[in-house]
């Protein structure tokens, strides 16, 4: 029986993968730590982040699917950011049982404070860097996104 062997590409790809499993690692710890003085993590600032980023109101399932991850995760934080006044849940008017989330002007307020301890932080982190360079591996990185997304659901249905 004949070997499977990686191409080029897939042990290029393999290295990239591993590498950002670490670096993801290192970044939510750095995360927690920027913004740990706002009653933040680093996952709750992501889910600030969605809905403050998002052009319109959404669902926590749609917040969830834009961020690539389980929306059970995504509504144990809403819950929680709820409850400390940053996110309130509104009316939907397509679908009477999932609401949708805003930020109030507390959660608006700290997801603009934790916005100014991010960019000295990243400039810092990024001075060595070309901006072409980081350019380039968001495409990378966006283009296996893209693939792993056309490879079908690979995650729970959502239900909106």
């Amino acid at each position: 029986m004949a070997r499977i062997q990686h191409t080029p590409s897939g042990i290029a790809a393999t290295e990239l993968v591993l590498e950002t499993f670490r670096f993801n690692g290192r970044l939510l710890s750095a995360g927690d730590r920027l913004v740990g003085e706002l009653g933040l993590t680093s996952a709750r600032w992501q889910v600030l982040g969605a809905i403050g980023l998002s052009p319109a109101d959404e669902t926590v399932a749609r917040l969830a699917r834009n961020m690539g991850v389980h929306r059970q995760g995504v509504q144990r934080i809403v819950n929680e950011l709820a409850k400390e006044a940053l996110v309130e849940f509104r009316p939907n008017p397509h679908h009477r049982r999932a609401n949708l989330v805003v930020l109030t002007r507390h959660g608006r307020e700290t997801y603009e404070k934790a916005g100014r301890l991010q960019i000295p932080w990243i400039n810092s982190l990024s001075e060595d860097l070309a901006a072409e360079d980081i350019a380039l591996a968001t495409r990378i990185l966006q283009s296996l996104r893209k693939k792993l997304e056309g490879q079908g659901r690979l995650e729970p249905e959502n239900d909106d």
